[in-house]
């Protein structure tokens, strides 16, 4: 019987890392794999897969990048110029995955159901973006860095600077060169 117990999780833990989705981030500062969480957050990851799927992430920026915070793209060309998304996607924020180093989630306005394309990477636990950490909705985590943290955190120190209306834009822009599955 416990030979029968340990084979069978043995088989499950490789069948969810076989069915785990994971996407490559090319940047201009080199490449950013992710482990989406599908089971959490479904909703999330097929609006977002259905992003990179279509090539919109191509030669977008990070054009919000704030050292010992977060690093955010996915919305703007290098000329600042914001892109045509689709329908906004719904909150699963209450999904019990925290805004912690290395996680990604979905940007959104003060509307908790307005999340389009735009991500961010968290560079440090940022509890207070969790849900009901305000007494309300948080930011939807959806995914987590599982290799090269390192140039989060290389993105994270670039010199930034005001651009008209927009703030903590790298004075060098970081291109999201595209973002595919690995899966």
């Amino acid at each position: 019987m416990r030979k029968y117990i340990i084979s069978s999780l043995a088989l499950l833990a490789f069948c969810s890392s076989v069915n785990a989705i994971e996407v490559d981030i090319l940047t201009s500062q080199g490449k950013i794999r992710v482990d989406l969480d599908e089971k959490a957050a479904p909703n999330t990851v097929a609006n977002f897969l259905r992003y990179a799927d279509e090539g919109f992430y191509d030669n977008t920026i990070f054009h919000r990048v704030i050292r010992g915070f977060m690093v955010q793209g996915g919305g703007f060309t290098k000329d600042l110029e914001r892109k045509t998304t689709h329908k906004a996607v719904a909150y699963e924020g209450n999904n019990g995955l925290h805004n912690n180093r290395g996680t990604l989630a979905m940007a959104r306005t003060q509307d908790p159901n307005s999340a389009t394309s735009q991500f961010f990477i968290n560079q440090v636990d940022n509890n207070f973006l969790n849900h009901g950490a305000r007494g309300g909705a948080g930011y939807t985590v959806f995914g987590k860095v599982i290799s090269s943290m390192d140039i989060v955190d290389d993105i994270s120190a670039v010199d930034t600077s005001s651009v008209g209306p927009y703030q903590n834009v790298p004075t060098t822009p970081i291109v999201i060169k595209s973002i595919t599955r690995v899966n």
